[in-house]
């Protein structure tokens, strides 16, 4: 059986907040299970792994999604009263929790409430004779967490990799065994799991979408608060400022935002803070935070691949809907893009151009390469959540040069649903 206790706290690191990955990202659902479909149909996700009534968890199902260093965490209520339940009504389907990979999950939520967080949860263990899993979480803008996630034996994130358990009372999906002493029902071989899992895992295997990793995560706030979230990451988890874009750089003649890109110290988290900017109509921010219950919260994922071209096509067959570009974009990209290139010594795009336009892929430079990005649009019913799906060919950069084109596409589809 696995037990929840106090945090232990382990041996001293240098650098509590020192962040080795991003551990996982949770949603808040309506249905996880029906969604964990939809995310394994549409994106090639893994359903990989289960935490719910058949674990012995009797408060809320949780589905473990898994693709490249990518994992998901789809979290939903088995009652009124679990503090989910109120979240999905308030603000939809969505991300709660950001978590972090730390070497002590408990000096790093000691140093970051000394920096001044407010604590979401204390530390606390995770364990059966496998290992630990300890997690602190500490609240940001609005809805959101971010928890920090120190591991142990065989749930060392290593493992966790390599297709181990996420932690105590979760179960494999792919017909692996589960351990009788966490309290399962029923462990064994394919236990309890139905063949359309195993069989839409089987296809994503032989039919992978390219995602690797999570690149960065957006949030927005309310007019006036970036300021205030920036400094927040800076004394708080003491990242530091990569990029700053203003309303001069991310406008159309009709709406405009501003956006600083939060990085930690190696760069691996990258964290931009966008707030709405004066403009004639609505911004995209605005438009979310309308109907997020005025809550800041995060906006979009941006999922890393090594071949946009290949993922891009992929996800069109599979149903993923993406914002389309005028074919005007097309017209001028390709001079100022290579010319950006060829200006900073860099060779020309390398894609087949004429793919990239059927598939309405976006591409920018700067001094350091170049980047493909295309947008979903929403996920769901709400006009909120979303993912970029990106690949860097040298540029660390989120695409300066394609965001006029972008909200003129973001207003076209805000115009359709009259929020514009």
């Amino acid at each position: 059986m696995s037990t929840l206790s106090p945090a232990v706290k382990p041996s001293k690191v240098s650098d509590p907040l020192q962040l080795i990955d991003v551990d996982h990202v949770q949603f808040y659902v309506g249905n996880a299970k029906q969604a964990a479909f939809f995310y394994a149909h549409c994106f090639g996700f893994q359903i990989e792994q289960v935490c719910d009534l058949t674990t012995g968890n009797r408060d809320a199902a949780h589905y473990l999604l898994t693709q490249g260093n990518i994992r998901f965490i789809l979290s939903s209520p088995l009652s009124p009263e679990h503090h989910a339940a109120m979240e999905i009504a308030m603000y939809g389907d969505g991300v709660k929790d950001v978590a972090f990979t730390v070497f002590d999950a408990e000096a790093a939520y000691e140093r970051a409430i000394k920096n001044g967080a407010m604590s979401a949860y204390e530390p606390r263990v995770y364990k059966d004779d496998r290992g630990t899993v300890t997690m602190a979480g500490i609240r940001t803008y609005g809805r959101v967490c971010h928890t920090f996630v120190s591991r142990t034996g065989d749930y060392d994130l290593t493992k966790v990799k390599q297709g181990g358990l996420f932690m105590p009372r979760f179960k494999r999906l792919d017909g692996g065994m589960c351990n009788p002493a966490d309290g399962a029902v029923g462990c064994g071989p394919q236990s309890g799991v139905g063949s359309s899992i195993l069989e839409i895992n089987e296809y994503n295997k032989k039919n992978p979408c390219g995602l690797k990793y999570v690149d960065h995560l957006v949030g927005n706030v309310e007019l006036g608060k970036m300021n205030y979230w920036v400094q927040w990451y800076e004394n708080v988890l003491e990242f530091k400022m990569f990029k700053h874009f203003d309303d001069a750089d991310i406008s159309t003649e009709f709406s405009a935002l501003m956006s600083k890109v939060m990085a930690s110290g190696n760069h691996l988290i990258k964290m931009p803070i966008n707030e709405p900017a004066h403009g004639k109509k609505k911004s995209q921010v605005q438009e979310y935070l309308d109907w997020h219950c005025n809550t800041p919260g995060v906006q979009h994922l941006a999922l890393r691949t090594d071949d946009e071209l290949h993922s891009i096509s992929t996800l069109r067959s599979r149903g993923v809907d993406f914002l389309m570009l005028p074919d005007a974009y097309y017209e001028k990209v390709w001079d100022r893009v290579n010319g950006m290139l060829k200006q900073h010594g860099h060779e020309a795009v390398k894609e087949d151009h004429k793919r990239i336009r059927d598939l309405g892929i976006l591409v920018d430079a700067d001094d350091e390469g170049y980047l493909l990005q295309l947008f979903t649009k929403p996920l769901q019913d709400r006009p909120t959540l979303f993912f970029e799906i990106i690949c860097r060919r040298g540029s660390q950069s989120f695409g300066k040069g394609n965001f006029k084109a972008l909200f003129e596409a973001l207003e076209m589809e805000q115009g359709k649903r009259g929020n514009l």
